[in-house]
């Protein structure tokens, strides 16, 4: 990253103190011994619902930079998925894991609130801060919904 230690050792205190990150450290009683030895010290990152601000609520400059850290991650995303499609036999039964729907709904402005929200709830169904149960991976899930744009060209309210 180009930074030094302490630049860095900074950020991360930093980014630990807004619950983004956490240092794994030694835990007897849970058998972890932890990753740092001596002065090294090991950080992961913490998942959790972040919400940025609406776009309504956004000043100008920050749109442009939640736009571009939207289109980068989504960007990143999509190789991802690809470069996984490309090795499925690597995957063994999880090849099959790949589910896809794509489709339209016709909400209100309160209802997709809702909608957002009932996903964001059976995600946290399946979070298990006690531990996985065995053969449990990481699955990466994205939730993207928008307007379609309006074929007549005039603006809904």
């Amino acid at each position: 990253l180009d930074l030094n230690t302490g630049a860095t050792s900074y950020h991360l205190r930093e980014l630990a103190r807004h619950g983004f990150v956490e240092e794994i450290r030694a835990d007897a009683a849970s058998g972890n011994k932890g990753k740092g030895r001596g002065r090294e010290r090991w950080w992961r990152a913490v998942s959790g619902d972040l919400r940025l601000p609406t776009r309504s609520a956004q000043d100008p400059q920050t749109r442009v930079v939640v736009d571009e850290m939207n289109r980068l991650a989504y960007t990143a995303d999509l190789r991802l998925f690809a470069r996984l499609q490309q090795q499925d036999a690597d995957l063994g039964p999880w090849m099959d894991a790949f589910p896809y729907s794509r489709g339209t709904v016709q909400v209100t402005l309160t209802e997709l609130h809702d909608l957002f929200e009932e996903y964001i709830a059976l995600l946290n169904r399946y979070k298990r801060p006690e531990g996985a149960p065995a053969g449990a991976r990481t699955v990466l899930t994205r939730f993207l919904a928008f307007p379609a744009p309006n074929p007549s060209g005039e603006d809904v309210a």
